[in-house]
């Protein structure tokens, strides 16, 4: 649900989300970003009771794109440090969908 909402909040409202994040010069790109993390957000919801660990996979891998992207631009003042806690909630996000991988399939 996380990526699906905070996905849908600049298609929506980007004004608002421009608020709290800080302005946007290319807007279609925060928007495109957010439907990407849409579709991130809808998949991990349709396979959450799978047996397939690809959802989980899905899950890592945006996770770790999400928080390197989140933490290497904050800390370099190219965006927002509004984004750090975005990178600490990608960072539990790394942390359950890697030891769902690292578990194995279901018994």
């Amino acid at each position: 649900m996380y990526y699906l909402v905070t996905g849908l909040w600049p298609v929506i409202h980007i004004h608002s989300f421009m608020l709290v994040t800080g302005g946007k010069t290319d807007v279609w790109l925060v928007k495109m970003v957010g439907l990407l993390s849409c579709a991130i957000g809808l998949s991990l919801l349709l396979c959450r009771n799978s047996e397939s660990r690809l959802g989980s996979l899905l899950g890592l891998c945006s996770a770790v794109s999400f928080s390197v992207i989140d933490i290497y631009y904050a800390a370099s003042g190219i965006i927002s440090k509004i984004y750090l806690p975005d990178a600490a909630v990608q960072l539990v996000f790394i942390v359950a969908h890697g030891y769902r991988l690292l578990r194995g399939p279901k018994e």
